[in-house]
């Protein structure tokens, strides 16, 4: 098995780790600024609830942590299997390396800017990277 081509997943997986760091950090930021106190919110609140409470910027890390753990599940299982078919070549490498830079990229640009068509052609490019990953994949089982 390749571990250059799991490498970009342990990659990801740790910059998920990080916004969501990053998330809690912002957050209990614009708690103490707004006076808020968690010991006194109702029981079973979740953090969507926040949405309305918080300004918009303190939420935009939590919108995008929620987006790490939508469509990289769908990263992970392909570079898996590319790894484990023996399919780890310089282009499936590549590809996954760009699709991380890519969430990166987007991550960065959601938390910090967040306009939506920069934001929507950087997750359009990644999907496209993944859907890419995601043949090569159906190809190696193939074959």
């Amino acid at each position: 098995m390749s571990h250059a081509m799991l490498a970009p997943a342990a990659v990801l997986t740790l910059w998920t780790l990080v916004v969501m760091l990053y998330m809690v950090i912002v957050r209990f930021g614009a708690f103490k600024a707004a006076n808020i106190d968690l010991a006194k919110a109702p029981p079973g609140g979740r953090g969507q609830d926040l949405d309305a409470v918080l300004p918009r910027h303190a939420n935009w890390p939590a919108h995008n942590y929620t987006h790490l753990l939508e469509q990289p599940t769908v990263f992970y299982p392909v570079v898996i299997l590319l790894a484990l078919m023996g399919a780890a070549t310089q282009t499936n490498i590549l590809l996954a390396w760009v699709y991380v830079i890519l969430r990166m990229v987007h991550s960065i640009w959601q938390i910090k800017v967040n306009t939506i068509p920069v934001r929507a052609s950087i997750f359009f490019l990644s999907s496209a990277v993944l859907i890419l990953l995601a043949i090569n994949a159906v190809l190696a089982a193939l074959a």
